[in-house]
């Protein structure tokens, strides 16, 4: 029966501590077999290419041990199931979806991180963690051209960063006191284009408002947000009597990588007194090359601005950043301080409490794996990733173009779209289409099994493309130039086998 009061408690063994000497053995173990796999990784599949079913076979589904194993058993185990059953992110030709390799120095931050374990909600309970994370936030709005007395906070991911701005503008262009009253049924409108990320749905939908309040403003032959249809569709919804709130643009979108005309969209926000936030989670790190658009560097007019870290400025995972210009509305937004948070007893001093800030109040050291990666790295440093990215994502583009059986469809940013195309086929005749579509599906869907290369998905005005998206430092020219010739040898033999009724 627990607890156990005839327990001696004053020598107390829990099965979860481990002594200094344990730890320092067993950490050197695992240190070791992160080295090996970072030293091999580019003689590995990208992914295993296995069924869930054998997936959750490897794992196996016995119930929770009665008695705990030996640390060292429970660890080398978890590494087996991880390293012979992962998709490998990391890896020279994974350029399928927005997620960078770790940095090296980001995942030893995360094990100091965790070492530490301090609460950011706080700052009495994480004080050096909580003047890092504000340093990081300066160092990135720095890095982007963003005003650096920003507000701003480390999140999950891109959805969260977007959510905060979302939030923030919700709050301050709201008519009504929205924290008590709540949102005004089929009032606030939103305006994205029909490019935007999901996250749009999810933040209409879970904060009161309805996706029927969006408003998706078609794009150009460049999947740009059209100017003119956005100003039409404002003052036809003012002219209704509802209330335009909110508009978002895009600094990379996640298809194909356009950016909007961000200049345009601020001038039309300022203009109607919409908040002007900038869906940046995957280019905005782009804004700091010297030969940056000035669409893209516009975002530096935005009310607030996603980005992450965990995206092109290579983090490991969880790293989301959102930035908003005058931090009061962060406060303004987030703030709650019930009695029993003694947080800001010292009234000579306010300290920086980021659950004032954003929707956690318990927070994870999600920033010192930025920080690191951060000062590791410099200006300098990830200006020459970056670009080397967006080079080689151009070399590709190049190089689809140079063979006859590769329809090359866009290229920006990092991000290059294509389909394969038998020989002998037209690309233009409308009757191909369905064929085409369904045929580079298969072959998507092979090359994702098959490990030697990962590319994800586009559609592309009503055409199914592969999608290489290069954010990978460890991505070179080789692997670039080798795309091509895994993808037509898969295209190959999946439209023999395709005709062939197979």
């Amino acid at each position: 029966m627990y607890p156990d009061e005839n327990r001696d408690l004053r020598k107390r063994a829990a099965p979860l501590d481990m002594s200094p000497e344990e730890f320092r053995r067993l950490g050197y173990t695992f240190v070791d077999k992160v080295v090996d796999l970072l030293a091999e990784i580019r003689s590995r599949p990208v992914t295993p290419g296995e069924s869930p079913t054998s997936v959750r076979n490897a794992l196996g589904d016995a119930p929770l041990p009665p008695e705990g194993f030996a640390a060292e058993d429970a660890l080398a185990r978890a590494w087996e199931l991880l390293s012979a059953h992962s998709l490998l992110n990391g890896h020279p030709r994974f350029s399928g979806y927005v997620t960078s390799p770790a940095a090296p120095v980001g995942i030893l931050g995360d094990l100091m991180a965790a070492a530490v374990n301090p609460n950011a909600g706080a700052w009495i309970l994480s004080p050096m963690a909580t003047e890092i994370e504000s340093q990081t936030i300066r160092w990135i709005a720095e890095f982007l051209g963003y005003p650096a007395d920003c507000g701003g906070l480390l999140v999950s991911g891109g959805n969260m960063a977007n959510f905060i701005g979302f939030l923030a503008a919700r709050r301050a262009k709201s008519a009504r006191n929205i924290r008590a009253e709540g949102v005004e049924p089929g009032k606030l409108v939103a305006y994205v284009s029909t490019e935007t990320h999901t996250w749009i749905h999810k933040a209409a939908d879970l904060f009161g408002l309805g996706t029927n309040s969006i408003r998706w403003i078609p794009v150009d032959g460049k999947f740009r947000m059209r100017t003119d249809d956005l100003v039409s569709t404002i003052e036809n919804d003012r002219a209704a009597g509802l209330i335009p709130f909110f508009l978002s643009g895009s600094a990379g979108t996640v298809s194909t990588g356009a950016v909007d005309p961000l200049e345009e969209l601020a001038e039309i926000a300022r203009r109607y007194d919409l908040w002007f936030h900038v869906d940046g989670a995957y280019g905005a790190p782009a804004a700091a090359l010297p030969g940056a658009s000035a669409h893209l560097k516009a975002l530096s007019q935005a009310d607030s601005l996603a980005v992450d870290p965990h995206k092109w400025l290579y983090a490991p995972l969880e790293a989301g950043c959102a930035l908003v210009r005058d931090r009061r509305r962060l406060f303004d937004t987030f703030d709650y301080s019930p009695p029993y948070y003694r947080f800001d007893a010292n009234e000579d001093e306010k300290p920086l409490n980021y659950y004032s800030y954003g929707p956690q109040n318990s927070r994870g050291f999600r920033a010192l794996k930025v920080w690191l990666g951060l000062m590791t790295a410099g200006r300098e440093g990830l200006i020459q990733m970056i670009g080397d990215d967006i080079a080689l994502a151009r070399t590709l583009f190049r190089e689809i173009r140079n063979h006859p059986e590769l329809e090359a469809f866009t290229q920006s940013l990092s991000i290059t779209t294509f389909r394969y195309v038998p020989l002998g086929m037209s690309r233009d005749d409308p009757e191909n289409t369905e064929y085409l579509n369904r045929l580079n599906q298969v072959l998507l869907d092979r090359l994702q099994a098959g490990g030697e290369a990962f590319l994800s998905n586009a559609v592309i005005k009503g055409r199914f493309a592969l999608r290489s998206c290069i954010v990978n430092f460890r991505t070179t020219l080789t692997d670039v130039e080798q795309i091509p010739q895994i993808v037509l040898a898969l295209g190959r033999q999946a439209d023999a086998e395709l005709r062939a009724g197979l």
